[in-house]
């Protein structure tokens, strides 16, 4: 029995260090990317949301079908509003998109800077 306690004790540090010399590099390559891709993926599926694109492509058509002066001058206005309060709220996105990266880059020093602190 105790052999078996030693040998499955020693496998399990020997993962546990393992596991510990391999993170660093897991979370600064492997890591690091899954995170790029899924910010990518969230910046994609909100300008796809906010639909700018679309609001530029119909830019000079009237809203409703409205033909005269009036409806178009309305409709423009309008979807200029519509445009610049879209890109300044896909901008802000974009802002917390590269401050969730940059934490990701900085929490393992920032912890590692703390767990030293805490220490002496």
């Amino acid at each position: 029995m105790v052999t078996s306690f030693v040998l499955h004790g020693t496998k399990i540090l020997a993962g546990f260090v393992k596991d510990l010399v391999y993170f660093p590099f897991w979370w600064y390559s492997k890591g690091l990317f899954k995170v790029i891709n899924v910010l990518r993926d969230f910046i994609v599926y909100v300008f796809r949301v906010l639909g700018i694109d679309i609001w530029l492509k119909n830019l000079f058509k009237p809203m409703y079908g409205q033909r005269d002066i009036a409806g178009a001058l309305i409709s423009f206005f309008m979807r200029v509003f519509q445009i610049i309060v879209r890109s300044i709220a896909f901008f802000f996105v974009n802002i917390v998109a590269i401050v969730i990266g940059l934490i990701w880059l900085a929490l393992p020093v920032f912890v590692i800077y703390q767990l030293i602190y805490q220490l002496f």
